[in-house]
């Protein structure tokens, strides 16, 4: 059995910044790709970023804007997203997701999922 468990979010203001973490239990990553996705408030689930298992492919929403950092580190089975330049626009709950079964991108092919953690950004 795989577990997620994100970390890291709260409340910040405009322009700050948050690293959230992903740990898993149960197992490691394994070679699996993790990705980050977030949902606001009512609106759907969107992709922010994701990684592959070395760490050598990356991508990021557009709206990311170079503004986060997705990193891995397979030793302490840990993926982190790192937010800077967080706007108001940002706040969501964030989710990390592994194991996809296709399209890295696709919230739908992913196998694991945790909770989620909440960001929540002031203007």
């Amino acid at each position: 059995q795989v577990q997620l468990r994100e970390s890291g979010g709260g409340l910040v203001q405009a322009g700050g910044s948050l690293r959230l973490s992903c740990a898993t239990s149960g197992r490691s990553f394994g070679n699996w790709p993790v990705a980050w996705f977030r949902q606001a408030p009512g609106k759907e689930q969107e992709f922010v970023a994701v990684i592959s298992w070395s760490g050598g492919t990356t991508f990021y929403a557009d709206f990311v804007k170079g503004r986060f950092t997705i990193s891995r580190d397979n030793a302490k089975n840990t993926v982190h997203l790192q937010m800077n330049g967080l706007e108001p626009e940002d706040t969501a709950v964030y989710s990390c997701a592994a194991d996809p079964e296709g399209n890295w991108k696709l919230a739908s092919d992913y196998n694991y999922w945790g909770q989620g953690t909440q960001v929540t950004v002031s203007s």
